[in-house]
């Protein structure tokens, strides 16, 4: 899936940034947007699909789905340095998505989520396989929703911002220079810190349980 995302990449960097891409942005027909728009929802109707293939009900499919989403986004990356030698760095900024309005930052920063998603698929798996089983409370789903809400706040902030103040033609101007490290960083750092307290939680209650038994 990596290998064929980033080659339709490759292609509409031909037709659309044949001298290499680079911010400011160059206007694409509606219908082409549109098309997009549906390859991305159609990348993660079919991560989701393989999940719920492989993966047992519950968090079982939930850790695939992430397994599956870290491993493609990070592979990604991977295949567009073979094809084109790029991203230059790790601190190359990049359109990260589309829907529902693009998000924009440093190639790192997706790079940083997507190992989190795996480590934590990874942990998850391993405790499931165990026949452990995964709580979760209050406090996690407000820390883990926390956190990501800042992730992709910190991936949309300058795109929302533009689009209420200047619209489209506003959103083709932008040249970004200055990601908001910050926010990021703490967004992802809740989200750390709420899946070693589920991974912790779960294999206490699982060894406390052996125990009694």
């Amino acid at each position: 899936m990596a290998y064929l995302e980033s080659a339709l990449v490759v292609y509409l960097r031909a037709m659309y940034y044949p001298e290499g891409f680079a911010f400011p942005l160059k206007a694409i027909d509606l219908s082409t947007y549109a098309i997009e728009l549906g390859r991305e929802a159609a990348t993660l109707l079919m991560l989701g699909a393989v999940a719920r293939l492989a993966g047992s009900p519950g968090w079982g499919r939930f850790a695939c789905f992430a397994f599956l989403f870290g491993l493609w986004d990070i592979w990604y990356y991977i295949w567009l340095k073979v094809f084109l030698n790029w991203p230059e760095s790790l601190l190359t900024w990049d359109i990260l998505f589309l829907i529902p309005v693009p998000w924009i930052g440093p190639v790192l920063a997706p790079i940083l989520v997507s190992l989190l998603l795996i480590a934590g698929a990874l942990r998850a798996m391993q405790l499931l396989d165990k026949s452990t089983r995964i709580r979760v409370d209050r406090y996690d789903w407000l820390g883990a929703s926390t956190g990501a809400l800042l992730v992709l706040y910190v991936f949309m902030e300058d795109i929302i911002a533009l689009l209420m103040q200047g619209g489209v033609k506003a959103v083709l101007a932008l040249v970004p220079t200055a990601f908001n490290w910050t926010v990021f960083l703490i967004g992802y750092a809740l989200m750390v810190g709420t899946a070693l307290r589920i991974a912790s939680r779960s294999s206490a209650f699982s060894r406390s349980s052996a125990s009694l038994r």
